[in-house]
């Protein structure tokens, strides 16, 4: 199981990120836009591309969801804590991340991760 730290750290690692709230959700931002949440206990919410929502939930619907919604119609992915391996949590929060980082963050991301 991941916890809700364990996600806080892995997304405050990144560059230019930080914790916000939003309606007395947690959630991490860069460019103060936001990448994931904490919106209730053992779950994470994610803004991924289109298709590899669906493959995700299609490979692995216990760990993966989408809102009934327009978010989840744009990406929006809820993440079983429970359940997911915390080396794809990691490259799924990194991926949302980089979906709004600005391109001069993604390079310190890549710097530091070549070093």
């Amino acid at each position: 199981m991941v916890s809700p730290e364990t996600v806080s750290s892995i997304a405050l690692s990144l560059p230019g990120a930080h914790q916000s709230a939003h309606f007395d959700v947690t959630d991490f931002r860069v460019s103060n836009k936001i990448f994931c949440t904490l919106p209730k206990p053992g779950v994470m919410g994610m803004r991924i591309d289109v298709a590899e929502q669906a493959a995700l939930i299609s490979e692995d619907p216990a760990t993966f969801s989408a809102p009934d919604n327009r978010y989840g119609q744009s990406g929006w992915t809820f993440v079983e804590l429970a359940t997911v391996d915390p080396a794809q949590l990691r490259e799924l929060i990194t991926d949302a991340w980089r979906r709004l980082a600005s391109k001069k963050l993604q390079a310190e991301l890549d710097e530091a991760a070549a070093s």
